[in-house]
């Protein structure tokens, strides 16, 4: 488990130390450095995956999870270039900080001396025990590509959930590995079922069909509906909700986490109707009780209310949510990005609400509260 995140002169965050908690929930505006927070991970897994020797010795800004560009990119304006850049995590009560020059016009840095040998011992940040999905994610397709070292050897399911029906044809019949995601509705604990039962909270009834062309290099992905009168024909996906297809690869990726996994969501509540919303909050909060972490970028108020409820119904206590709200902040003649920290209390309350944090909708009732204009 992460504890702490750190980054200094990269790109909006000119000196951040972040606490992480089991679920870190980062909120703001548009533009405001949430996503620049998850590509201080991203970096770090990128660079270490394809180094020869598993290390960070070099930045790697551009590669399968991130791409940031050029140096002049990654480097806060209000640095000097011969400042370094540093991105690094808390982990186990030891701090690990890599520290990079800057090279103008280059699409690597360099780290510097001192840099740490060792990597954090069983870290889901530097293991396959990472999973990443982006907020423009794989929709709705009639058939998905097949991928034996990313889905058997690697247990990944795409950064763009791309190889979800493959893993979930390679893994369906496995047990589900943290019992405090089971479903009540769910037909067994087998992974399948507990997929269905959670995609059922989206749309009532759901059965999801994978059919393995292996000769083709192809998996093709069906839906069924299931009520008291039965179960209808198979539908491809291109033919339901785009809902279900685009959020099924985060449900998976939750529930296939295995303990020390972590988890990097964009908008999981995309497409999503509000109760979908809402219970992909709770199922977010009680997957940190199996030993899993989750950075979660959202702008769902039902999302956050999710949550909320969870520690409301003290299904997780709150210590295990963090509430991060990003704004920008004026220095001199740069901008860079301040982070806030409400916190939840044990009835599920907020402690402040920071303009922006999720007020639009209050701020909308107090309106049509007032006299219609004449």
């Amino acid at each position: 488990m992460l504890d702490e995140l750190i980054a200094k002169n990269f790109k909006c965050l000119d000196d951040v130390a972040l606490p992480l908690k089991p679920l870190s929930v980062l909120a703001g505006l548009n533009g405001m450095g949430k996503s620049t927070v998850l590509q201080v991970l991203l970096l770090l897994h990128q660079s270490h995956q394809v180094s020869a020797d598993r290390s960070v010795r070099r930045l790697v800004l551009n590669g399968p999870l991130a791409n940031i560009g050029a140096a002049t990119d990654a480097l806060w304006e209000g640095a000097g270039k011969e400042e370094p850049l540093a991105l690094g995590v808390t982990a186990s009560g030891r701090r690990y900080v890599w520290k990079f020059a800057y090279e103008d016009g280059d699409d690597e840095l360099s780290g510097l001396d001192g840099n740490p040998e060792a990597i954090p011992d069983g870290q889901g940040l530097f293991t396959d025990n990472f999973h990443y999905l982006r907020a423009e994610r794989f929709g709705p397709k009639s058939s998905s590509p097949v991928s034996s070292t990313a889905v058997k050897y690697r247990r990944q399911i795409g950064c763009d959930g791309e190889y979800a029906p493959f893993f979930l044809a390679t893994f369906g019949t496995d047990e589900l590995p943290n019992d405090r995601l089971h479903h009540a509705s769910a037909a067994s604990t087998q992974l399948r079922h507990e997929l269905e039962a959670w995609l059922s909270e989206i749309s009532p009834g759901t059965r999801v069909y994978t059919e393995s062309h292996e000769k083709i290099d192809l998996v093709s992905l069906e839906f069924a509906v299931s009520s008291p009168l039965g179960e209808t024909q198979h539908f491809r996906a291109t033919n339901v909700g785009f809902g279900i297809s685009y959020i099924m690869p985060i449900i998976l990726s939750v529930l296939a986490a295995r303990p020390g996994t972590l988890i990097l969501l964009e908008n999981p509540e995309a497409h999503l109707h509000p109760k979908g919303q809402v219970k992909m909050g709770e199922l977010l909060a009680l997957a940190t009780l199996g030993g899993v972490q989750v950075l979660v970028e959202t702008h769902s108020d039902h999302l956050l209310n999710g949550v909320r409820l969870a520690v409301h119904g003290k299904r997780i206590p709150p210590e295990h949510v963090g509430l991060f709200f990003f704004q920008r902040e004026q220095k001199e003649n740069t901008i860079s990005t301040a982070i806030s920290r409400p916190e939840i209390d044990a009835a599920g309350r907020i402690s402040e609400w920071p303009e922006g944090f999720f007020d639009e909708t209050e701020k909308t009732l107090r309106q049509l509260l007032l006299p219609p204009a004449s």
